[in-house]
């Protein structure tokens, strides 16, 4: 670990959430590498400009009370998921009403001078995956900084982060990954592995009719990225000559089967890259970011380009 700037950590909480599969990553993060670590809850205003003159104060009075008990229940989720008390931030708490969330949970981000946005799953999700609820969606499409994905029912390493893993495709978006996870694995000194995934068959979804040549183009995928995965591993030791690299690639049926495929433990964080939409500068998933996302079994944190 290095005296480089701690790590700033905004989780983003909704109102009584079922879970907190986000405290439990800041906690990781912060077992990792000094970090700053504030919540934020964003309430959505019911109307557009703010409670009617004749409800004002009953308005009021209703959000101080909301905004005592989701204050309560974020502390005692981060005291449960035993983040240090000298990560908090000053203000360790932030509640806010807005029109827009994602527009809220962006300028927060913002001020706060955030490194990354920590997200939890949808309850939707099956344990240990990770759903996009309407918010995350949203904030996919816009962020600022990166995001940090939560599988439900996140269960990490007690010795913090122990390998940092890049999904690399040799694109402008998995070479801004490969940064951003080099720049994890020399600040932590734990060893990088570039992954790259070859679902068989000529769809990214299952298929009625087979594919005779399948075996033959997923062998030619692998041998493929093999030579990527080595391109990018010249990249990683031209960043950081001292970097342990190691390469591995993932095949199955579809792409749940190609994640699997690889061997996964607590202590494994998996950073992606985004695309980004024009000269604004925002980030979305591509069909194959979407599919890693989706059935990372591990904390994924996307990297906006």
């Amino acid at each position: 670990m290095t005296n480089e700037s701690p790590v700033r950590i905004l989780i983003s909480r909704r109102p009584h959430p079922t879970e907190s599969s986000a405290e439990e990553f800041a906690a990781w993060f912060a077992r990792t590498s000094p970090a700053v670590i504030r919540t934020i809850t964003v309430l959505p205003s019911i109307w557009p400009s703010g409670a009617p003159d004749e409800l004002g104060e009953d308005y009021q009075r209703w959000i101080r009370k909301e905004t005592k008990k989701c204050e309560r229940a974020a502390l005692e989720a981060l005291k449960e998921a035993r983040v240090p008390d000298d990560s908090l931030d000053a203000t360790p708490f932030e509640f806010v009403t807005a029109a827009s969330e994602t527009d809220a949970l962006s300028a927060a981000a913002t001020g706060f001078n955030a490194t990354i946005v920590l997200l939890g799953s949808h309850a939707s999700a099956a344990e240990g995956r990770f759903v996009a609820g309407s918010t995350a969606d949203a904030l996919l499409h816009c962020a600022p900084v990166s995001l940090g994905l939560a599988p439900r029912g996140l269960r990490t390493s007690k010795k913090g982060v122990t390998r940092v893993n890049c999904a690399y495709a040799d694109t402008e978006q998995s070479q801004e990954a490969l940064r951003k996870a080099c720049d994890y694995a020399h600040r932590w000194d734990v060893p990088l592995r570039l992954v790259a995934f070859t679902p068989h068959g000529p769809s990214m979804y299952p298929t009625e009719t087979p594919y005779k040549h399948a075996k033959e183009v997923t062998r030619q995928w692998r041998d493929q990225a093999q030579s990527i995965l080595e391109r990018g591993q010249e990249r990683a030791l031209a960043r950081f000559d001292d970097l342990r690299v190691d390469l591995a690639i993932g095949s199955g049926e579809d792409w749940e089967n190609s994640i699997a495929d690889l061997d996964w433990k607590k202590g494994d964080l998996l950073v992606v890259g985004s695309s980004t939409l024009g000269v604004f500068g925002h980030t979305f998933l591509g069909s194959s970011t979407n599919q890693i996302v989706r059935n990372s079994p591990v904390p994924t944190v996307i990297v906006p380009v």
